[in-house]
């Protein structure tokens, strides 16, 4: 959480103190699941878009190569005919 680098030890501690007090001790539990939960999920999220990207980048990559592959086939292709044609003259 590296977000945290810029709240010193005081500060959490009254932002702590603000939320004991806004919500009492009974429900401080049942928040921090709440929170634990939430940040959990926002991690998946973050973790399946990362996969999906990199999945999405190969796939590109491969499409690039198969292009090149074409390309220089059909270079080969002209430069044979190229070749055939100069020879029938």
């Amino acid at each position: 959480m590296k977000f945290l680098l810029f709240i010193s030890g005081g500060e959490i501690f009254f932002i702590g103190l603000a939320i004991l007090l806004l919500f009492g001790a009974d429900k401080l539990p049942e928040i921090a699941r709440t929170i634990g939960k939430g940040v959990r999920q926002f991690k998946e999220a973050a973790e399946d878009i990362k996969k999906e990207v990199v999945k999405e980048e190969s796939e590109f990559v491969e499409d690039i190569k198969e292009i090149k592959k074409t390309a220089e086939d059909l270079k080969k292709d002209v430069r044979k005919y190229k070749i055939f044609e100069n020879n029938d003259e």
